[in-house]
């Protein structure tokens, strides 16, 4: 159902102008999710719309191509900025935008942390236990191990940091970052 047909041109034209600037501004803060532009656009337009609405809705809204939708429904989806919905009588998709945007920021920060920490972990695991085994051969010299004992020590302080993230993914995970800082009503 078009929500704005009960409104004047006039109503519609004025509505749609304040609703185009806040759409822009989620566009070009998206930059900061690694999100491109247009995905950003489609986020902001879903975000106004009161019902769900399919990839073929938001194309004609949008003026993109299905494949362009589709990926970008996709992108968001992954994300966990939408959900697919069930629509009584339909038999496509429909999608929906999560609109708690704490859940949002918490969703999309969690996975990109959690992703970016577990293959940092394994990289500075990897190069801790190379070190060991280095510093394991009697044979090296007293300045190659003076180096590595170096090397070994901030790589394990980047491996305490990564735990430290880890605990800070879980409490945003958990909800208990609220209590601490409680979110604004």
């Amino acid at each position: 159902m078009d929500e704005l047909a009960a409104l004047t041109e006039e109503q519609q034209q004025q509505l749609l102008k304040t609703r185009r600037r806040v759409i822009e501004s989620i566009g070009k803060n998206m930059d900061l999710y690694g999100i491109t532009l247009s995905i950003g656009h489609l986020y902001g337009n879903m975000y106004f719309n009161r019902e769900p609405v399919t990839l073929d809705e938001m194309s004609a809204t949008m003026g993109m191509s299905k494949t362009s939708m589709s990926t970008g429904m996709r992108t968001l989806y992954d994300l966990k900025m939408i959900n697919k919905v069930w629509g009584k009588g339909s038999r496509k998709d429909l999608y929906e935008v999560v609109p708690d945007w704490h859940e949002n920021f918490t969703d999309f920060f969690s996975i990109k942390w959690r992703k970016a920490a577990e293959q940092n972990v394994l990289a500075l695991t990897r190069s801790l236990k190379e070190i060991e085994q280095l510093e394991e051969n009697t044979e090296q010299s007293e300045a190659f191990l003076e180096v590595l004992a170096s090397d070994r020590q901030k790589l394990q302080e980047a491996l305490a940091y990564y735990k430290w993230l880890g605990r800070l993914i879980d409490a945003f995970e958990s909800g208990e970052i609220y209590k601490l800082i409680p979110k604004e009503e």
